[in-house]
């Protein structure tokens, strides 16, 4: 009898990456049960989608109720009110003290190419600055604002123009926030005229990149210089976004909002939905036509994004995350002594990272990395890899975990760190 995996390969395109070969059956909370009955903790959560877990109760609820209303009309010709409705909700809860508009669309790339485009719209000007490690899609612009080459640009030819990308400060990699300004102001002045400038475009907590922090005092200067220069500030928090870091939005934690902020992935509770938000007079810029899709602010999808934003309010789940966080680090924590691969633990909320290093060296070690990963799998620990050298164990667990998952994924993590050692 065929395999899945054979009939995997024989069926799809090998660019469709697969972390595991585990074929999902049900799932519920951060649990996973594949085709053959055993049973996985999620710590990956379709990759900061289901913040809420799987199938969350009110979140299947309102998708239910709304499958017996109506599943599609396009918004563009026949409008709904629950899009409106979870317009003025994102209006109101992204970050900024100004009147805010919003636009609907369907996958995070989505919502980041057409932030460009708006932002171009608006100030007339073409070019976009980006950072190193940073993620924003497979799309040609996506790719193009990607600052990783393996495997979301190699071999696919010539990347947009006007696409401009600096270091992201990384004290653990060298880069201070000093030598990142001191690198915006040497692109001002030899390779592009701010003026020409439409956006900076920046994740407050790289995802793909190895889940490091933008430090506030870079967030708070980088608006200053937008405000400088007439340039727009985008923050993209995609993965950032609904209460994974232990605010609604990152961006909170740094006291300076963005112009407009892109978010996707943690809004649909597993559906797909992504969204545009920012000053009302920038996002009113296009015309008629310019902005939309036939999917986008799919009437499923809106229904789940509302009984999301009610299950982080009324289930106090940036708080939950705060909480989360603090123990997965304390228990990585007190691994140091006993693992000197491991260089560092960090990030805000629970959007959490180890990174490991060769032993007693400043060299990234992601063979450990991809052996912690591998070592978890077979324990029933689904993990995740990221960063630009590969040595970054991400957590996204969902957010809603019970307790007694956690601590049982927790003492398989420690399984796995302590036998990936070689």
């Amino acid at each position: 009898m065929t395999s899945l995996t054979d009939r995997k390969n024989a069926a799809i395109s090998r660019g469709v990456g697969m972390t595991t070969q585990i074929y999902a059956e049900r799932a519920e909370n951060a649990l996973i049960w594949d085709k053959d009955g055993n049973r996985y903790i999620d710590f990956a959560a379709g990759i900061a989608v289901v913040n809420t877990g799987h199938r969350h109760p009110r979140v299947i609820e309102a998708v239910k109720a709304q499958l017996d209303r109506f599943t599609h009309t396009c918004h563009q010709v026949v409008p709904y009110e629950n899009y409106i409705a979870l317009a003025e909700r994102l209006n109101a809860a992204v970050p900024g003290d100004w009147p805010k508009k919003t636009a609907f669309y369907t996958t995070g790339a989505e919502a980041v190419e057409n932030a460009v485009k708006i932002a171009r719209h608006y100030t007339g000007r073409a070019g976009i600055v980006a950072f190193s490690g940073a993620f924003h899609g497979r799309t040609f612009l996506g790719m193009s604002l990607t600052g990783k080459v393996q495997p979301y640009k190699a071999g696919f030819g010539p990347m947009m123009n006007d696409i401009w990308h600096l270091p992201f400060p990384n004290d653990l990699h060298g880069v201070t926030q000093d030598d990142a300004l001191a690198a915006l102001d040497r692109l001002f002045k030899s390779d592009i005229d701010p003026a020409r400038v439409a956006a900076i475009i920046i994740e407050p907590v790289q995802g793909e990149g190895g889940f490091y922090e933008a430090p506030s005092g870079f967030i708070q200067r980088l608006r200053e210089i937008c405000d400088q220069y007439s340039i727009l500030l985008i923050a993209d928090e995609v993965q950032t976004g609904f209460a994974r870091t232990g605010k609604l939005f990152a961006m909170e934690h740094h006291g300076v909002a963005a112009d407009i902020t892109t978010m996707a992935k943690g809004l649909g509770g597993g559906l797909p939905i992504s969204a545009v938000t920012g000053r009302i007079e920038v996002m009113d810029s296009p015309a008629p036509g310019g902005l939309g899709g036939t999917y986008a602010g799919n009437p499923l999808a809106v229904a789940a994004a509302h009984a999301v934003l009610d299950v982080i309010e009324d289930e106090g789940l940036c708080d939950r995350a705060t909480r989360l966080g603090q123990r997965l680090k304390q228990r990585l924590a007190s691994l140091r002594d006993d693992v000197p691969e491991i260089v560092d633990i960090r990030g805000p909320g629970f959007m959490n990272a180890v990174e490991f290093n060769i032993a007693d060296s400043d060299k990234p070690n992601p063979e450990m990395a991809n052996r912690v990963r591998e070592q978890a799998l077979a324990r029933k620990l689904i993990l995740l890899t990221c960063g630009v050298y590969g040595n970054v164990i991400r957590f996204l667990a969902p957010l809603t975990i019970p307790d007694a998952d956690f601590d049982e994924a927790l003492d398989i993590l420690e399984e796995a760190i302590r036998a990936a050692r070689v």
